[in-house]
């Protein structure tokens, strides 16, 4: 059954998008979500190779189901850039906030999640080093995925080749905004992916995750090793890196759990 944002916000609101997820009306007549309305705000963080716009799917629905949501656009130069950008952000939120990272981000929400008004955490695609972990030699351990061989330097600065960012970063997303997508692409700093976090707020506050399958940015396995590590609500989303613009709707419905309007 195919259902427009109007549809899908009204549902999620009322608490029913497994039942929408599912197709069920048995589903929908089980689903009992608990709802805690007074967590209302969602901060986002955009990964390498991107900038804020990757969330504007995701924001829409949200904004539509009544949540306050934040984007971070962060300048791709360091982690400790990234994390003190995301903490301005929470600083302005009034209450309850729910921290949504994707690809590099994950290292932003790990760092930045420890402050008191986040109240748990969603990783999307999402690297999860742990305290002082090396993510590289982390990576190492898993088959080095396609993306990585496209990231093309110049002057400190990288970014990566149109082939690799359409083959490897946004597969399953038509060409045409595909191509726009690269257009828009962050450039990242050599210094970038060379910070080490010093916390992982995973260790003492609930989280998500949402691992993509048909990932060729991040190996999949490596996302499904951090998810189980960090003892994360996981669901697997048939996708390439970017399923936060491919499946929106998957990514908010694990947002809003996050945030406690759905069981």
């Amino acid at each position: 059954m195919m259902l427009n944002r109007r549809t899908f916000s009204t549902a999620l609101v009322a608490g029913v998008a497994t039942s929408i997820l599912a197709g069920s009306a048995k589903t929908r007549a089980q689903t009992s979500p608990k709802v805690r309305p007074e967590v209302r705000n969602v901060v986002l963080v955009h990964g390498a190779y991107a900038d804020g716009s990757c969330w504007s799917e995701v924001v829409g629905i949200l904004q539509q189901a009544g949540l306050n949501a934040t984007v971070v656009q962060h300048p791709l130069t360091t982690l400790e850039a990234g994390v003190e950008a995301t903490r301005r952000a929470i600083a302005l939120q009034d209450g309850p906030t729910i921290l949504v990272g994707h690809s590099f981000a994950g290292m932003i929400v790990s760092e930045a999640g420890m402050d008191p008004k986040v109240s748990s955490l969603v990783y999307v695609a999402a690297r999860a080093p742990d305290a002082g972990e090396d993510y590289t030699a982390l990576a190492k351990t898993f088959a080095p995925p396609p993306a990585s061989a496209g990231l093309v330097w110049s002057a400190g600065y990288g970014k990566l080749s149109e082939e690799a960012f359409l083959r490897d970063f946004a597969g399953g997303i038509p060409r045409e905004k595909a191509r726009i997508l690269y257009a828009v692409q962050g450039p990242i700093s050599d210094k970038l992916f060379s910070g080490k976090t010093t916390q992982a707020a995973w260790r003492s506050k609930p989280s998500w995750y949402a691992v993509s399958t048909e990932d060729r940015t991040i190996n999949p396995d490596l996302e499904r090793f951090m998810a189980k590590r960090m003892n994360a609500r996981t669901i697997e989303v048939r996708a390439s890196h970017l399923s936060l613009i491919s499946h929106p709707r998957e990514i908010t419905q694990l947002i809003s759990q996050a945030a406690g309007q759905l069981s």
